[in-house]
């Protein structure tokens, strides 16, 4: 029997009317990875956490926040270590939805770690996790609601939001994964490229961490795990990624917003 993986059931631009039923109801919970150091970023970020950076004249954690809010999510965790009572009162003001903080003051644990700590937080369910630097301008369609649409507990683990290096500014490397037809993941061999670059968004199972210790490690530990499981896939971003890791990418990102402006006026 052939599995339908998500990647083939819906076409980017289909009609809300078209869709068909999800395979798993929407996530309600969702992770903002926030506890960074963001040492690439100064001298911006001796006295604002990272994601506090305005970027088009809002911090770069409202872009994640505001985009759960549009996709029904009811309770964001969010993780912080570096100036965190600035972070704590920002977040304090948002009445859109709950949200939870999960301090890391006393050691920083990467993006593993801290979702291992979270958990308690976090709840049995699937649930987003977004990068608190990066975000994306959506093309025709919403991404987080793209991912639900195509999220397959049955046939993954772990779904990620991908982005071809085409769709991307302020990035720099040489790709992240392989994506066969399927939709499924595999890392890059060492001396190759590859246009696919993980976008910062996903949807995970908390199992994946329960068996896991406390401590500092990176979310790629997990990603192969799933890799070795062939339970890792992918869903291609419809529209442009940003990603804001130093002084010189924010710039690139207020461009980008005023050129998707400016295109979208002339539409």
């Amino acid at each position: 029997m052939t599995s339908r993986h998500p990647l083939a059931a819906l076409p980017a631009l289909a009609p809300a009317a078209t869709k068909p039923p999800r395979f798993a109801p929407k996530p309600k919970t969702a992770m903002i990875l926030a506890a960074g150091l963001g040492k690439r970023m100064r001298p911006i970020t001796s006295t604002i956490p990272k994601p506090l950076v305005e970027v088009h004249g809002k911090a770069l954690i409202d872009y994640g926040l505001d985009a759960l809010a549009r996709n029904g999510v009811e309770r964001v965790v969010v993780n912080v270590h570096y100036m965190a009572d600035l972070l704590r009162a920002h977040l304090r003001k948002r009445r859109d939805m709950e949200v939870l903080v999960s301090d890391e003051t006393d050691r920083l644990l990467e993006s593993g770690g801290g979702i291992v700590r979270a958990l308690p937080l976090i709840g049995d369910e699937p649930f987003y996790l977004i990068n608190s630097d990066t975000f994306w301008i959506d093309g025709y369609r919403d991404n987080l609601d793209l991912m639900a649409d195509l999220w397959n507990p049955a046939e993954a683990d772990l779904l990620l939001l991908i982005a071809e290096m085409r769709q991307a500014t302020g990035y720099e490397g040489r790709g992240d994964f392989t994506m066969d037809r399927e939709g499924r993941l595999r890392r890059v061999a060492e001396r190759d490229m590859s246009p696919f670059i993980y976008a910062g968004a996903a949807i995970l199972k908390p199992d994946l961490f329960r068996d896991l210790p406390q401590e500092t490690f990176s979310l790629n530990r997990v990603f192969d795990t799933t890799i070795e499981t062939e339970r890792l896939f992918g869903v291609r971003l419809d529209g442009l990624w940003l990603t804001v890791g130093t002084p010189k990418a924010v710039k690139e990102a207020d461009a980008a917003f005023l050129a998707s402006a400016t295109r979208m006026q002339h539409a």
